[in-house]
């Protein structure tokens, strides 16, 4: 049975790769912060779930990746074959407020658990979450050659811990991934992400909870995909003979206004009603256009999105709804759900697509 240890474990990506894992047959190791109250709230489905039984190769430990020496401790006490990092201050417009914390909890952690790997000799796999923001400024689309220009201290940060990755393993012969991953999105995602912002606002305007919604810049334009997706293409990176760093990314841009319409009309809304522009949501400096050219993922690692768009977005609306109490205008369609039950539905769809 393969082993691996996931940091960020409670996050939107964490979750979603660790019922990916154990699905596969992994034993599946989280780090969690200790904090006075739990924050386990989208993985205390998976110790519930009829398809798991009473075994559930399911591990949370408490670490601080501040701490060099704790990690290390982890990597001997785990001796995990796969380590994904997906911790970080992960929110682009907070990055501005808090660029000192960024740097630290977003760049830093990297060197310092690529460096207990190397002290304690471990043979573990190492995936660094990279960011499609480190492109910045480029022009789209971009690829793996495109050259970088972050637009904000997260952005920075992350740019620090993709070539701290590239050079360990360079310098000392690690097997680690960069995974360059564009926007991906979930009922899951948090909510002052702009996506998740939206989704649910629309589930509250529906059930009379909320008047109006505050933005920012509506012409922004990314490209957007489902979380679920993206932690496949993660696995997959770190199953190859010979690491490499990927774009993952859909293919296709939309602005934030398209997401507007789309989930507005969903559900049978216009969204110049609701909608108000407010300046606090602006960044001191704004990245407008990202899209990903994701060919060498989809030649070297056989990896495509499933969910586009469109389905995306009603994905993320019926969630919602369904948390304020409400039907949703997709019902009785095969949608995932924000608890997750919605996950065997959507991995028995695609096992046969799986790389085994």
């Amino acid at each position: 049975m393969k082993r691996a240890l996931i940091t960020g474990i409670t996050g939107q990506d964490g979750s979603y790769l660790a019922e990916f894992l154990l699905h596969k047959g992994y034993e599946v190791h989280g780090i969690i912060r200790r904090a006075s109250t739990f924050n386990t709230r989208r993985l205390d489905h998976i110790y519930h779930d009829p398809h798991n039984g009473h075994n559930v190769n399911l591990y949370l430990h408490y670490g601080d990746i501040g701490s060099s020496g704790n990690l290390a401790d982890l990597i001997r006490t785990v001796n995990p074959d796969e380590i994904y990092h997906l911790a970080a201050q992960s929110h682009v417009r907070v990055s501005f407020d808090l660029p000192d914390y960024t740097g630290d909890v977003t760049g830093l952690s990297t060197v310092r658990i690529l460096e207990a790997i190397r002290l304690t000799q471990s043979e573990a796999r190492f995936y660094q979450a990279s960011s499609s923001e480190m492109f910045g400024a480029a022009t789209p689309p971009q690829n793996e050659e495109t050259i970088f220009q972050p637009q904000s201290p997260y952005a920075a940060a992350k740019l620090y811990a993709y070539w701290v990755t590239r050079n360990y393993r360079d310098g000392y012969g690690l097997f680690a991934c960069n995974g360059i991953l564009f926007n991906h999105e979930s009922p899951r995602r948090g909510e002052t992400f702009v996506t998740r912002k939206i989704s649910q606002a629309v589930a509250n305007i529906v059930a009379g909870k909320q008047q109006a919604l505050y933005l920012g810049n509506l012409d922004a334009r990314r490209d957007w995909g489902y979380a679920p997706d993206y932690v496949e293409a993660m696995w997959l990176m770190l199953q190859q003979e010979k690491p490499n760093d990927f774009v993952i990314g859909t293919g296709e841009a939309h602005t934030v206004r398209d997401f507007l319409d789309e989930s507005f009309a969903y559900v049978g809304l216009n969204w110049q009603d609701y909608v108000r522009i407010d300046p606090r949501y602006y960044r001191p400096t704004e990245v407008d256009y990202l899209l990903a050219n994701p060919s060498r993922a989809r030649t070297d690692l056989g990896w495509e999105p499933r969910i586009r768009f469109r389905n995306l977005v009603h994905i993320m609306v019926d969630a919602d709804l369904e948390l304020v109490g409400l039907e949703s205008p997709g019902a009785g369609r095969a949608a995932l759900d924000a608890t997750g039950n919605g996950w065997h539905h959507w991995h028995h769809q695609v096992q046969s697509m799986e790389m085994a």
